[in-house]
């Protein structure tokens, strides 16, 4: 145990120094430029939908080949290009240097100020400086926890297993079986956690807390052997990573419950595939082997839920013919499910298998489609 801690403490160390020496090497190349009287710039990986492209083999989003050079001297870069410096300074000297954790907000009111002599602020509103952030990361081909930096934690999980987590030198022992009613509060950065004890067989997402209630109130996961978790809608970065970790470094197979609608399966889609947001990310936080357990358009049918369905919007429609068109939704599965929808104009909620009964969906719905296999890929 004391081996384990010792290993993973100096793991954490030798990936912070990495980081230290990338910005180092990042800030020397520009000295450089500018000592030669050359235009400093950073060469940033272009993000969204034009330079993002679908790997058929490995099933995930990634990003294209295309770069784009952020000059110091251009009228046009010159705010941007101020905002990626003053987030890698406060990267370096603030928080790795210092072995310290801090949130988006508190980088946004660190580094906002009236630069003197002028009403220019170097930072207006958060969103500048999360998009800095991003440009950061993939700049140094890194990802924004090792960086440091955390969000707000989003996601609940509980089950049969004991983790560990590193605080700088402080470790806790968490027994996620003893979480009470709300479970365990997965963090923004879960590098630091181990996996100890672990009584799981697989791993059940809940896009809903509602849903994540009436499963842990149920013990469905101490009946059935598996953890429980709950995204809360969209997955954080965070809770995709840690059940990535899940299924590649435990063999857990990973099954997705949302709602029978375009949002709640693109919800599922992000988890498995990644999204064109993070594209960059799909490696660590996207999980290929994933299942689609429902609710499908499918399950209306078969489960008789008909007149508890809710009519389609035209946002809905418009968002399934997207869907429709994206590679990864081309498997003839799914592209039955998006033209029933598209044909019916119905969506349901997973809570309307409670017209059944309370707890249908955890004595009845979700045993009997694990035992039969029935997922969508």
């Amino acid at each position: 145990m004391v081996i384990a801690e010792k290993n993973n403490k100096e793991k954490l160390k030798a990936s912070r120094d990495e980081i230290l020496e990338k910005i180092k090497r990042t800030g020397e190349k520009l000295i450089k430029e500018i000592d030669k009287g050359d235009n400093p710039a950073l060469e940033i990986p272009v993000r969204g939908s034009r330079n993002v492209e679908f790997d058929e083999k490995n099933k995930k989003l990634v990003l294209g080949d295309k770069i784009a050079h952020r000059y110091l001297f251009n009228v046009g870069h010159a705010k941007k290009f101020m905002q990626t410096m003053l987030v890698a300074s406060y990267v370096k000297k603030d928080l790795l240097e210092n072995n310290l954790t801090a949130t988006l907000r508190d980088l946004y009111y660190a580094k906002k100020r009236t630069i003197a002599g002028t009403k220019e602020e170097t930072i207006e509103e958060q969103k500048e400086s999360d998009l800095a952030i991003v440009d950061f990361e993939v700049s140094l081909d890194t990802f924004r926890e090792k960086l440091h930096l955390r969000a707000e934690p989003k996601g609940r999980i509980a089950g049969d297993m004991v983790v560990t987590d590193r605080v700088r030198d402080k470790v806790d022992s968490i027994d996620l079986s003893r979480m009470g009613s709300g479970g365990w509060a997965v963090p923004s950065i879960v590098e630091q956690i181990e996996f100890k004890d672990v009584g799981a067989e697989y791993v059940l997402v809940a896009e809903k807390n509602a849903l994540f209630d009436r499963l842990n109130e149920d013990e469905y996961w101490k009946k059935n052997k598996c953890m429980v978790m709950t995204t809360a809608g969209q997955a954080a970065r965070g809770a995709r990573r840690f059940l990535q970790r899940l299924n590649e470094e435990l063999g857990l197979p990973v099954y997705i419950l949302t709602d029978a609608d375009p949002y709640g399966w693109y919800i599922y889609s992000t988890m498995k595939y990644g999204s064109m947001a993070l594209a960059h990310e799909s490696d660590r936080l996207g999980c290929p082997n994933a299942h689609f357990i429902g609710m499908s358009i499918s399950d209306i049918e078969h489960y008789d839920l008909r007149s508890v369905t809710i009519k389609a919007k035209d946002v809905d429609i418009k968002r399934a013919e997207e869907m429709k068109e994206y590679e990864w939704f081309k498997s003839k599965p799914w592209q039955v499910e998006i033209n029933k929808f598209l044909e019916k104009k119905i969506k349901a909620e997973i809570q309307a298998l409670s017209s059944k009964s309370l707890q249908y969906v955890s004595n009845t719905y979700l045993p009997e489609k694990i035992a039969n296999k029935d997922f969508l890929p």
